[in-house]
């Protein structure tokens, strides 16, 4: 079983996100393809590194060091990838740093920060292990950027006899040139939508 855990004292020393941060303010409704529910009252545009995402104004943004959670649903506890945590993480070169078991990430294996068994998405009491990829290639991350795409088979597995209970794929959007690395592990709807539709400065 390949072991996940994210024990990076320099990127998670504390173990909770800072109090969500307000997004500067966009016109317009949310895009097609976005989820009504997380859709709320018209969008607002999020930066990271000279990215800038247009997301449903519903959806709660939280930053902390070289790292960004876009919350998108019920979050238990906005923490460094923690279970139960609906939405995506937007992640910079000191977080990349660590992405491959305490190496620096590539994108040829899944991002993975080292350590112990991570716990699944969707449920603190079983773990995770992430297979094989299920999709890989290059997708535009708005006008003049690619990223290379990856989507890893995830599952979610108990602790006594690692009988499955659950599975998702681990979707990764990562822009070497900019050092940005986009990771969902929720399937968020309208994300490749959102990521298409970036603008840079």
């Amino acid at each position: 079983m390949r072991k996940r855990s994210f024990v990076l004292a320099a990127l998670a020393g504390a173990a909770v996100l800072a109090t969500p941060v307000t997004a500067s303010a966009a016109a317009g409704t949310s895009g097609a393809g976005v989820s009504a529910e997380a859709s709320g009252a018209g969008s607002k545009t999020v930066s990271f590194r000279g990215m800038k995402l247009r997301i449903p104004g519903g959806w709660q943004v939280h930053r902390q060091g070289d790292w960004m959670l876009v919350q998108t649903g019920r979050c238990d506890r906005p923490a460094y990838f923690a279970p139960n945590c609906k939405g995506f993480w937007v992640l910079g070169p000191e977080a990349i740093k660590y992405g491959d078991e305490g190496s620096r990430y590539t994108g040829e294996q899944p991002f993975y920060p080292a350590g112990d068994v991570q716990a699944c998405p969707f449920s603190a009491r079983t773990d995770q292990v992430i297979g094989k990829p299920t999709a890989v290639g290059v997708r535009q991350v708005g006008r003049g950027h690619r990223a290379k795409y990856v989507s890893w088979f995830g599952r979610c597995v108990t602790r006594s006899n690692a009988r499955q209970t659950a599975t998702f794929d681990q979707r990764e959007w990562y822009l070497p040139a900019s050092k940005i690395l986009v990771v969902d592990v929720w399937n968020t709807p309208g994300l490749s939508t959102v990521l298409k539709r970036a603008t840079w400065s």
